[in-house]
């Protein structure tokens, strides 16, 4: 099992930022890939951005060139990582629930979720 805790949501008129953080823990080892989802009002949950060990990154198109992701994995045996979603220029249509999840090429566990909400 793996344990994800987001935090970092708010609210913020256009052009603004945010920055998601989500801690993981539990059974990291056998986890590769960890990223967040995001589930708007009325619409299917999409993937937003994932990171993989090997540092490599995807996006959804609509947020390529304003998101970054980042992790930082555990030292010394740590069973833990810490996933960082930086928001730049958020647009109203990047309103939604921002849920944290782990996986390997798909997600297996979430978080509960951090509201975003983008005003114009």
């Amino acid at each position: 099992q793996v344990q994800l805790v987001e935090s970092g949501g708010g609210s913020v008129h256009s052009g603004g930022s945010l920055r998601l953080s989500c801690a993981a823990a539990g059974s990291i080892f056998n986890i590769n890939e960890v990223g967040w989802l995001r589930q708007a009002p009325g619409k299917p949950r999409d993937l937003v951005a994932g990171i993989a060990r090997d540092g490599s990154t995807k996006f959804l198109d609509a947020v390529k060139g304003r998101f970054t992701i980042s992790r930082e994995d555990g030292e010394n045996g740590e069973n833990t990582v810490t996933v960082y979603l930086q928001m730049n220029d958020l647009k109203p249509e990047d309103t939604g629930i921002y849920y944290c999840y782990a996986g390997h090429a798909s997600p297996v566990y979430w978080g509960q979720g951090t509201q975003v909400t983008v005003s114009s």
